[in-house]
């Protein structure tokens, strides 16, 4: 993505609007259907039903466009510039810094300060790859965060379905938000089951009446979309993701006239956007920001005055939690990413080598925290063994 990927500028509410609020037929829409065409306060207007899923269509695919571009966004760093000789690029540093070099700011206000960690999973702690499936993260990247869990609470907030993301990092020692948020365990997994039954975890799932829905749109699109070449079709239980990034651009817009004639059935259902990917959602008011919120409250970490959260993602949807962190006026969002972006976050990382790097000087910071909290109680301890002596 570029600056333009972080969410798509929208300036014609009609034209947009309905593909991410869902069907034809959601009392959401800002018109209304009716004969095969469309009303609108002060407009006297009929248009067929076609120019109207024609319009919805160019919309979506649109925001498909903003959210995906192609590597020739990249051509300064593609032919073997640096991004520092990028002027966007340095400008867009000025406005969001490393969070490596701003690293002492980051902390300083850490000390006797409890920090929590909220980690997106695709694109931060493994890389976009081709196949989904196949995201795995490497195992010095797991013994990072392995090695956060043991001094801060750290939570997965991620896309895929919290038992997917589970089975990728492998780690008990963290807490898991799957599907965006819509199924989160407030409990650290004691069993390898706890991913999939709810009797020995703590789970919060604000979108289970979506459930019969999710899986019938996941089958109508898995048959619709199997005459497409490298789309795919991915059902993380409350949400339904469609790949498009192994699809030529040319089909594009195929991928989406099925998925928004798949989703017109569905009234209660959205399409949103990312990186290479369309998503089915329950139209409901939560995201990864109210994820964060919730973890946060749940958890007892949710006094600004004395806890710090640090949200490091790399999509769109993370953009909601990055807002939260703003709005709090604590905490630090960091976005990953390699080009400028418009963002709610205060800092910025490259890539997951960058991240990995981020998370061990978290760890580092701490141990020596701890090691002078402990040297300065012990001397303070000499000094009234001397005195009472």
């Amino acid at each position: 993505m570029d600056m333009s990927s972080s969410s798509p500028v929208i300036t014609n509410q009609v034209a947009i609007s309905p593909p991410l609020l869902g069907g034809l037929t959601s009392n959401l829409m800002p018109f209304s259907v009716m004969s095969g065409g469309y009303t609108s306060p002060g407009m006297s207007v009929s248009v067929s039903r076609r120019k109207i899923e024609e319009v919805i269509v160019n919309g979506l695919l649109d925001a498909m466009k903003s959210s995906s571009p192609r590597k020739k966004h990249n051509l300064a760093f593609d032919q073997g510039n640096s991004p520092e000789e990028d002027p966007a690029y340095s400008a867009w540093m000025s406005k969001c810094p490393s969070a490596l070099t701003s690293f002492e700011q980051i902390v300083a206000n850490g000390q006797g300060r409890k920090i929590a960690v909220f980690l997106d999973y695709d694109g931060t702690l493994s890389p976009i790859v081709d196949d989904p499936d196949k995201a795995f993260m490497s195992p010095v990247m797991r013994a990072a965060v392995r090695n956060v869990a043991k001094y801060f609470p750290t939570a997965i907030v991620s896309g895929r379905s919290r038992k997917k993301v589970f089975d990728f990092v492998k780690l008990k020692e963290l807490y898991y938000a799957g599907s965006h948020g819509m199924d989160i365990m407030t409990s650290v997994v004691n069993s390898q089951h706890d991913t999939e039954k709810g009797n020995e975890a703590n789970l919060f799932q604000p979108a289970c009446e979506f459930l019969p829905m999710i899986d019938e749109v996941s089958k109508s699109l898995l048959e619709v979309t199997s005459g497409i070449e490298g789309a795919s079709v991915e059902n993380n239980k409350f949400c339904v993701s469609v790949h498009y990034r192994n699809v030529a651009e040319k089909d594009w817009k195929e991928v989406a006239r099925l998925v928004n004639e798949a989703v017109e059935a569905f009234p209660r259902l959205k399409v949103t956007n990312g990186r290479m990917v369309l998503e089915v959602r329950p139209v409901i008011d939560w995201d990864k920001g109210k994820a964060v919120k919730f973890l946060l409250q749940s958890l007892g970490l949710d006094d600004s005055e004395n806890v710090i959260p640090i949200y490091i993602g790399d999509d769109r949807t993370d953009e909601d939690a990055f807002k939260v962190l703003r709005e709090r006026n604590c905490g630090h969002g960091i976005l990953v990413s390699q080009v400028p972006k418009d963002t709610e976050a205060f800092y910025s990382l490259r890539d997951p080598s960058e991240v990995m790097e981020f998370l061990n000087s978290l760890v580092r910071w701490k141990k020596h925290s701890l090691c002078r909290n402990r040297k300065k109680n012990d001397d303070e301890s000499k000094s009234v063994l001397r005195y009472t002596c």
